[in-house]
């Protein structure tokens, strides 16, 4: 017996909320590299000494800044996304003309995702802007541009609150949704395609094929998220960050400003990082997505 389709949200979005939250824990350290790395390329001499420098500075808790906002945002953000999956797999059958409970292909999911992380980026944009400002706040300190460094996530909030009001919080919202859209394409479609292969190969559902197999699909579908959309992400993590010294310029100026005076080099400065992450911190998401659903779906079995 199916869900109720409120059942069904709500089923999607709690699934959504425990892999986002498995996503943060086993990645933050390395997503803390990438951002200090995109907004400081010429700071680091590469991936190991930025990750050595942050230890020796800041101790192990400063590879761990931002991780309150992180989760607030992985949570609110995968909830929302894999909520907004299940509603946009509905509008994708209608368009297609396909009956009620229709098994999509790979190609559809991936439009389904698509559009689905339009809505996940208007929650994803305040927290992870609070997020990548703790990240960068000790070399925005050390570097005079600020005056004093914020240490909790509060004196941040409050900050963006008191001199930039709120929209202030939606501060690179525009390169987010530019991110969000192609990138979730390949995230989904990869990831799916993988699950396709895995299924076939060992003549079984999609929903059997394992922990390891998940795993690696959404390490895949992470990999060819992050290959696709990193310059975007760098620039919004550069205009999300430098906005603490007054308003920052637009995605495209801020772009270009990026491309002629630091090269291509800097738009992919922190990839290292994000790629060793995508692993475990992908596959993690998603195998608490999977294994939260298929538990919660199975009290609907008849």
């Amino acid at each position: 017996m199916a869900p109720h389709p409120v059942v069904q949200a709500i089923i999607d979005l709690s699934a959504g909320a425990i892999g986002g939250a498995a996503c943060v824990f086993s990645g933050q350290p390395l997503d803390t590299a990438k951002v200090k790395m995109q907004t400081f390329p010429g700071l680091y001499r590469g991936f190991i000494h930025c990750f050595l420098s942050t230890y020796r500075q800041v101790g192990l808790k400063g590879l761990y800044q931002g991780t309150s906002p992180a989760l607030m945002a992985n949570i609110a953000e995968n909830s929302v996304l894999f909520m907004s999956y299940g509603f946009c797999q509905q509008v994708v059958r209608l368009t297609c003309g396909l009956e009620e409970g229709a098994v999509l292909s790979d190609l559809q999911k991936a439009c389904a995702g698509s559009v689905a992380s339009v809505f996940s980026s208007l929650v994803l944009c305040p927290t992870e802007l609070v997020k990548c400002r703790l990240q960068a706040m000790h070399e925005m300190a050390a570097s005079g541009r600020i005056t004093a460094a914020q240490n909790s996530v509060w004196s941040v909030i409050r900050s963006i609150a008191q001199n930039e009001g709120p929209t202030g919080f939606f501060q690179g919202l525009i390169p987010t949704i530019a991110r969000e859209v192609p990138g979730y394409f390949c995230f989904f479609g990869a990831y799916e395609l993988c699950r396709t292969f895995f299924s076939e190969k060992m003549q079984c559902s999609k929903d059997d094929i394992g922990v390891a197999s998940i795993v690696f699909s959404g390490g895949v579908g992470g990999a060819c998220l992050w290959l696709v959309v990193y310059p975007m992400d760098c620039v919004k993590s550069r205009i999300q960050v430098m906005s603490m010294t007054g308003r920052q310029a637009g995605f495209y100026t801020t772009f270009m400003q990026i491309f002629r005076t630091e090269g291509v080099r800097a738009l992919y400065s922190g990839l290292t990082p994000t790629m060793i992450r995508t692993f475990p911190a992908n596959g993690a998401l998603f195998l608490g997505y999977e294994a939260s659903r298929k538990m919660m779906m199975s009290q609907f079995d008849s």
